[in-house]
């Protein structure tokens, strides 16, 4: 495959205007660009970090096949590809002249494009997380039912989100992209996150959703403190949210856990999450 294929957008715009269509394609897949770009049109560059993102396509006869998008410092996120698309990218994107500190995105692709950069640059890809993602079938309540009652986070409750979303990137390694000031504001200005909490008001647990794009909700993050877990409240209070984003008419609710973690994979299956596919994450270092 050729690298001329892929073209390098700066403009988010632009980008939308070219890919939009292919990513809505695909809602469950294309997940993450669906749900970032929206973001970064609606939020601004800044949402994500200081550096200004950066998009690309693969176009073939006039139609975009794949795409990528940037949101420095965070690694690279890429839709599916064959391993031909995924050496093409490769050699597009070192000779952009650009720092990569990585990649993420399904299974086979990521690795493809980190045995690829690594022929062509001579860094080494050191891989990372593996996370599956769900799509929600039936829901079936978990049981048992904890004690306590579901509501949505208002502006009182924003010092506890930034703390508890600063918990939450320390327990996944810093990967959650977002400032804990912007992400709060946003989710309590959408109403886009449920707290799980007991009798007297305080809060246990918490779960967030992305807006509706493509009929799509992704179900993130999910949070309890260590000393609260086990207890029922993550089940509870993702349960509720996936409710609610049937109810608002999602045709697609999502979610990613951590392959690490046998609790969580477990739990989402439970409450009747299914497999869609793998994702990975690699780190370039040189």
């Amino acid at each position: 495959m050729r690298p001329d294929d892929w073209y390098l957008i700066d403009d988010l715009h632009a980008f939308l205007a070219r890919a939009g269509e292919f990513l809505r394609s695909r809602p469950d897949l294309h997940t993450v660009p669906l749900t970032v770009t929206e973001g970064l049109r609606t939020r601004g560059p800044g949402v994500y970090g200081d550096e200004p993102p950066y998009f690309g396509v693969l176009e073939r006869a006039g139609t975009v096949r794949a795409a990528y998008f940037r949101t420095p410092p965070h690694p690279l996120q890429v839709t599916p590809l064959t391993p031909g698309d995924a050496e093409a990218l490769a050699v597009h994107l070192a000779g952009t002249g650009r720092p990569l500190p990585g990649v993420s995105g399904e299974s086979g692709t990521a690795g493809a494009l980190a045995r690829a950069w690594e022929r062509h640059t001579g860094e080494t890809a050191r891989p990372g997380e593996r996370s599956r993602l769900y799509r929600l079938e039936a829901l079936t309540v978990p049981q048992p039912w904890p004690a306590g009652r579901a509501r949505v986070a208002g502006e009182a409750d924003r010092e506890q989100l930034m703390r508890w979303y600063d918990e939450f990137k320390e327990a996944v390694g810093g990967g959650a992209p977002q400032r804990a000031e912007s992400w709060a504001d946003a989710r309590i200005a959408s109403g886009g996150l449920t707290l799980w909490e007991d009798g007297d008001g305080t809060p246990l647990s918490m779960a967030g959703t992305t807006p509706m794009i493509a009929g799509q909700v992704r179900v993130a993050p999910v949070y309890t403190p260590a000393p609260l877990r086990g207890r029922g409240y993550a089940g509870a209070v993702t349960a509720e949210v996936s409710r609610a984003a049937r109810a608002a008419g999602a045709q697609e609710v999502l979610l990613f856990a951590d392959l690490a973690n046998p609790t969580s994979n477990a739990l989402y299956q439970r409450i009747g999450y299914r497999p869609v596919t793998d994702f990975a994450g690699y780190a370039f270092t040189a």
